[in-house]
């Protein structure tokens, strides 16, 4: 199978969360894996001095509690062995606490809608998340399915896409799958009249990425199918996406990239708001 052996799945009674647990359950079972599911009750921003106080925190952990109360159930219907844990405090640092404590290979989070505003921002806890964790983050929308049967992974020639690479072949040999290997020259469209030959350059360099990704599939027995776009980066890869009809999309992380870097319109936010399937960010 792939890698996963402990997975941590954030809920906080959503569909978009509701919707990536089970899925997570499905996934569990392929890699026999182990899950923890975690919601997170808010700091209180308000004056704990006030009357009612204790209704105050009950109305707040409220939401939580019937969050895991909802996925213990939907664990008894699927059949599904999960441990879960109530966390209070900042959400995105006791996702991370959690992940670090309990020593869990992947975190599982839903995806918002598809409100222009929301595929802007991903949602802030997700890119949190995604922009510390030294784990690997799977991002599953709503209606979609994990699966490996058909994985496309972007390479620029980085060591953190190499190890991408890596896992995208992990995957698609252990499920007898395939990949569609993709490398992307995304140049202001002015350069292609001031400088031709560096735009060329910079496409052979892409088609030369594509080549050595499709070696290493190969030598690992996966049959890989190479493109190279000139176009902007995240689009190129949620188009390939639906075209190939892909089921999962592998990109690499530059590690702590900070919610700075991903609210400022990273190409890994931009992907994730916008592909037609689950997304899984690798770290290094």
């Amino acid at each position: 199978m792939g890698k996963y052996r402990k997975i941590l799945v954030a809920v906080d009674g959503s569909e978009t969360s509701t919707y990536a647990l089970r899925e997570s359950f499905n996934l569990a079972v392929d890699e026999k894996s182990w899950i923890t599911v975690v919601s997170v009750v808010p700091y209180n921003q308000g004056d704990l001095d006030m009357t009612g106080v204790g209704d105050l925190i009950a109305a707040m952990r409220k939401p939580a509690e019937d969050a895991l109360t909802s996925a213990k159930k939907i664990a008894e219907e699927e059949r599904a062995l999960i441990k879960t844990v109530l966390e209070e405090g900042e959400t995105y640092e006791r996702i991370l606490d959690l992940a670090d404590a309990e020593n869990c290979d992947l975190i599982v989070m839903g995806r918002r809608g598809l409100r222009r505003f929301e595929r802007a921002l991903v949602g802030s806890v997700t890119a949190r998340v995604i922009g510390y964790s030294q784990r690997d983050v799977l991002v599953v929308p709503l209606d979609t399915t994990i699966g490996w049967k058909k994985v496309l992974v972007a390479t620029d020639g980085s060591k953190h896409s190499a190890v991408a690479v890596d896992h995208a072949i992990n995957f698609a040999k252990s499920y007898g799958g395939e990949l569609k290997i993709l490398s992307v020259v995304d140049m202001p469209a002015e350069l292609y009249g001031e400088a031709p030959q560096l735009v060329e350059d910079l496409v052979k360099k892409a088609a030369d990425y594509t080549a050595k990704a499709a070696q290493r599939a190969a030598a690992a027995g996966v049959k890989a199918e190479v493109f190279v776009r000139e176009t902007e980066a995240y689009q190129a890869i949620v188009d390939l996406a639906s075209e190939q009809k892909v089921q999962t999309i592998v990109l690499g992380s530059h590690g702590r990239t900070g919610l700075r870097r991903l609210l400022m319109g990273s190409v890994t936010e931009k992907v994730i708001g916008h592909a037609p399937c689950p997304v899984l960010v690798v770290k290094t």
